[in-house]
């Protein structure tokens, strides 16, 4: 949470210079403290400037322009219709659920915010037109959904209103007259190379993003001097802004260069009179001495120039200081956790649907399948058309459309993980091993709740494999199916394999994305038929394992033997299954491993 000066200020410097500073990032939830934020700023605003609000979902028509579809109809060629950034030249433009936005929208609303302007050829027009504007996105946020890392390196400030007591309003450290005198006078405002140096330095220090940033930050130095009536850039203008903008962005802690440590005690100090000696009586010293001890002044002045902090070093302390406490190490923990990429409480792979999903973009409907036609994307392909085939096929004020103008709507949607767990219930050890499987199964389970997974559990003994627990995400139902499981008997690996196989090919016609995990030792002494003999049943493994590797199913093989032996590593290679040798794995570790490998499997 920042503190509500820091949050005023912002407000204040981003009303200065929208298109300079490229916009804020407003962390906040619906509440009181987000819509002062906001009031705050549009009365800082000239009432001139336009503000206007775009959902995430915007089509590229409405954000970047194109076929104005009635004129067009009207007018029988093409008419251009401006997008809402080009409407809201030199204003701001409020982009609700930012966190939801799509790459490609970003994309192109990065490019807007670097060119100054928009400029597209999309449905038969060309669109060239300027688009200087400052960005307000407000993260709603709350788990795994962020704002994107390309559009965020593009806003100055990140501000986090969440946790504001309701009761206090916003202070208002400005008012809409210093404002436009900032504005006024921002173009004639100067700042050193010093203070530049240091300002690059310090965001290289913290790790606080690309050069992008650092350019942020000198821009929002000279807004504070604008705002304080200043025309060259201070000290204390560079900390401010270097505190507001590199702060939130931290990543790590500056390290200190080897030998800046200084020896305290390495300074020596004139010893006094011994008691009763005259000053007097002390000879003058020689030339010699005399130049010695003017040459030991100089070094002594030079050193003391050399060790008073510098521009660069007091915005770095003063940044660091203003870190939020725990970042860091809450940043850390969240790399770790994610073992440095994925996202967490995300899984299943994107699919391409035919009507279900988030709309991912327009093509030309090249079949007659289960699609859906989007009408107005259709008739703004044919609109530019309708003079030549008025003419040639008599169309009475009528819109002629061809087969080639037929526009459908591409969707996605993220499909379901169904975790399989193939437990191995045969031998002496199965009941150490049926343990660890029940508290895993368990405790994806909890996260099945969040993420919307599903799991089921396939357990092999004697001379088959059956299917214990169906699909589901019940946790009432695994427990009550898993307490009562026997161990004991052959392992009929190959039984097994073929088994996850055909879950595996179901939950895959369903649209799902499966992932297999299997426990055992590998130790194969049952075939398909139920037979007895290790080389057979070895063998029998071998040929499942292949056919199950053609269904391109991601699996971890997890060999639970006390001493991993190469009959398990063959089988998880011929399945293509990631191999683990866990003889000594627990419930927690075995969770771990496969919510890692749900959560990369999905992307």
């Amino acid at each position: 949470m920042n503190p509500p000066e820091d949050a005023a200020r912002t407000a204040a410097l981003f009303a200065v210079d929208p298109a300079g500073l490229g916009g804020v990032c407003l962390h906040s939830l619906v509440q009181p403290a987000r819509h002062q934020w906001l009031e705050m700023l549009r009365d800082l605003l000239p009432p001139a400037v336009p503000v206007r609000r775009i959902p995430f979902n915007i089509s590229d028509g409405g954000l970047l322009g194109g076929l104005d579809l009635s004129a067009t109809l009207e007018a029988h060629r093409p008419i251009a219709q401006r997008g809402a950034l080009a409407a809201t030249d030199g204003g701001v433009v409020i982009l609700c659920m930012a966190e939801r936005l799509s790459a490609h929208t970003a994309a192109c609303l990065n490019a807007v915010l670097d060119l100054g302007a928009v400029s597209t050829q999309r449905e038969g027009v060309s669109i060239c037109d300027q688009a200087r504007l400052g960005v307000v996105a407000q993260d709603e946020s709350m788990d795994e959904e962020r704002v994107p890392a390309s559009l965020l390196d593009r806003l100055a400030f990140l501000v986090d209103l969440n946790g504001f007591d309701l009761r206090t309003p916003l202070p208002l450290l400005h008012d809409r007259a210093e404002v436009e005198d900032a504005r006024r006078l921002l173009p004639h405002v100067q700042i050193g190379n010093d203070l530049i140096e240091a300002l690059c330095g310090t965001g290289l220090a913290l790790g606080a993003g690309s050069l992008r940033v650092s350019l942020l930050a000198v821009r929002s130095a000279r807004a504070l001097a604008a705002l304080e009536g200043r025309g060259c850039v201070s000290t204390d203008d560079a900390v401010e802004a270097a505190r507001l903008v590199f702060a939130p962005r931290a990543t790590r802690v500056p390290q200190p260069a080897p030998g800046e440590e200084r020896n305290e005690g390495s300074q020596t100090e004139t010893p006094p009179h011994a008691a009763g000696e005259d000053p007097a009586a002390t000879p003058p010293p020689s030339a010699k001495e005399h130049g010695e001890s003017e040459a030991g002044a100089r070094e002594s002045e030079a050193g003391a120039r050399e060790q008073s902090p510098g521009p660069d070093d007091v915005i770095l302390e003063a940044t660091q200081a203003a870190i939020p406490g725990g970042l860091l190490t809450r940043l850390r923990g969240e790399v770790a956790a994610r073992g440095g990429s994925g996202v967490p409480g995300r899984t299943g792979a994107l699919r391409s649907g035919g009507r279900r999903g988030r709309p991912a973009g327009i093509q030309i409907a090249a079949s007659r399948g289960h699609v859906r036609l989007n009408l107005m994307a259709t008739l703004r392909a044919a609109a530019p058309w309708q003079r030549l085939r008025g003419r040639s096929a008599a169309g009475n004020g009528r819109v002629v459309i061809r087969p080639g103008d037929f526009r459908i709507t591409r969707y996605q949607q993220r499909s379901q993980t169904l975790t399989i767990f193939a437990v191995d219930a045969s031998g002496s050890s199965a009941l150490h091993r049926l343990a660890e499987a029940k508290g895993a199964v368990e405790m994806l389970l909890a996260e099945c709740y969040v993420r919307r997974d599903l799991v089921a559990v396939i357990t092999f003994r004697g001379r088959r494999a059956e299917l214990l627990l169906p699909p589901t995400r019940s946790l009432v139902r695994a427990k009550r199916n898993l307490a009562g499981l026997p161990g004991g008997g052959g392992t009929p690996l190959a039984s097994a394999i073929d088994c996850a196989a055909l879950l595996g090919s179901q939950a895959l016609r369903r649209g799902e994305t499966p992932l297999l995990v299997m426990l055992t030792d590998g130790r194969a002494n049952v075939t398909l038929a139920g037979t007895g003999g290790r080389e057979a049943a070895h063998a029998d493994a071998l040929q499942a394992a292949r056919r199950l590797q053609r269904l391109r199913i991601t699996a971890l093989f997890i060999d639970t033997s006390p001493v991993p032996g190469a009959q398990a590593a063959a089988i998880a290679a011929a399945m293509g299954a990631k191999y683990l040798p866990l003889p000594f794995a627990d419930a927690r570790v075995l969770s771990h491993v496969v919510s890692a490998a749900s959560v990369r499997s999905g992307h």
